[in-house]
C-alpha cells in the first residue's frame, strides 16, 4: 500500500516569520491524518527555523532544489549535506520552472531569465542521485508543455524524462523515489488536467518504471499529480489508482487550503 504524499511547494513565497506562523496554523488542522505524509518545500532561508517549528508535528521539511556537488566554488548553490544538516527530508528536482519549461508566463515575465536556470535531464539525474546519497528523498518532476501536448508528444516526453531521470539509479532507490507529473500548461494557470487523463499519464510513469525495474519496484514508486491542485478538485484526483498524492503550488500558501487537500486524501 503506497502512502499518500502531499507536498506544498511555496516557490518564492513566505518570509521566515510567515513560514513559522504557517506551521503553527496548519499543524492542528491535519493532526488526525497521520496516514498522509505531508511535506513543506520552502525557500532555503526558512528551512532552519522551520525545523524547530515542526518539532512535535508529523510534517516533514522539504527543499525546492539542490546542487549535486558536496562542496566547492559554486556561488549561490546549496549542497545536499547543507540541506540534511537543517533537517530536510525531501527535495524537489527538475521542476519545470528550473528546466525552462513553462506554461503561461506573467505579462512582465522575461522568459529568457527562466531559460538561464539551465536545468536539463542530465542535471536532474545528478541532483536526484546526490539527494539519495545524502539521505534525502527526491521529488522528481516530469511533464509536457502545451505545444507538446497539442502535437501528441505527451507520452514520449514524459516517458523520456522518467527514463533519463532514473539512469544509473539502483532499484532499491527507484522504489523510494517520488515522481510528480506536472503538465506544464496547468501550473499556475488555473487549468487542471482532467483526472482521468492525469491518472493515465501517472500510470504511464509507473509503466516506464516497470519496464526499467520490474513490477515490484513500480508498485512501490509513488507518483503525485501537480498542476492547479485545489481543495475543490483534490478528492477526485487523489481517488485515482495511479495518483498517490499531490505537489501543490498556489493552494499550499494558505494553511486552510493545504489542510483541505490533505483531508481530501482517501482514508
Amino acid at each position: 500500500m503506497r502512502r499518500t504524499i502531499i507536498a506544498g511547494n511555496w516557490k518564492m513565497h513566505k518570509t521566515t516569520a510567515e513560514a513559522v506562523a504557517f506551521i503553527h496554523e496548519i499543524a492542528p488542522l491535519i493532526q488526525d491524518r497521520a496516514d498522509v505524509e505531508v511535506v513543506l518545500c520552502a525557500p532555503y532561508v526558512a528551512l532552519y527555523p522551520m525545523r524547530d517549528a515542526l518539532a512535535g508535528t508529523t510534517i516533514l521539511l522539504g527543499a525546492q532544489d539542490v546542487f549535486w556537488k558536496t562542496k566547492g566554488a559554486y556561488t549561490g548553490q546549496i549542497a545536499p549535506g547543507m540541506l540534511t544538516d537543517v533537517g530536510v527530508s525531501y527535495v524537489i528536482v527538475g521542476h519545470s520552472e528550473m528546466r525552462g519549461r513553462f506554461g503561461v508566463p506573467e505579462p512582465d515575465f522575461d522568459e529568457t531569465i527562466l531559460r538561464h536556470f539551465g536545468e536539463t535531464d542530465a542535471s536532474v539525474n545528478r541532483k536526484l542521485k546526490a539527494a539519495f546519497e545524502a539521505g534525502m528523498t527526491p521529488i522528481c518532476c516530469v511533464g509536457e508543455t502545451i505545444s507538446e501536448r497539442k502535437a501528441g508528444q505527451t507520452d514520449a516526453i514524459v516517458s523520456d524524462q522518467t527514463t533519463k531521470a532514473l539512469e544509473g539509479v539502483p532499484a532499491d532507490l527507484a522504489a523510494r523515489l517520488v515522481f510528480a507529473y506536472e503538465p506544464v500548461w496547468a501550473i499556475g494557470t488555473g487549468e487542471v488536467c482532467d483526472s482521468d487523463e492525469a491518472n493515465r499519464v501517472c500510470g504511464l510513469i509507473r509503466s516506464t518504471v516497470e519496464k526499467l525495474y520490474g513490477a515490484d519496484v513500480a508498485a512501490q514508486t509513488r507518483i503525485q499529480y501537480g498542476g492547479s491542485v485545489k481543495p475543490d478538485n483534490a478528492a477526485e484526483l487523489l481517488a485515482k489508482e495511479h495518483i498517490d498524492g499531490a505537489l501543490v503550488g498556489g493552494a499550499s500558501l494558505k494553511p486552510a487550503d493545504l489542510a483541505a487537500i490533505v483531508q481530501a486524501s482517501p482514508k
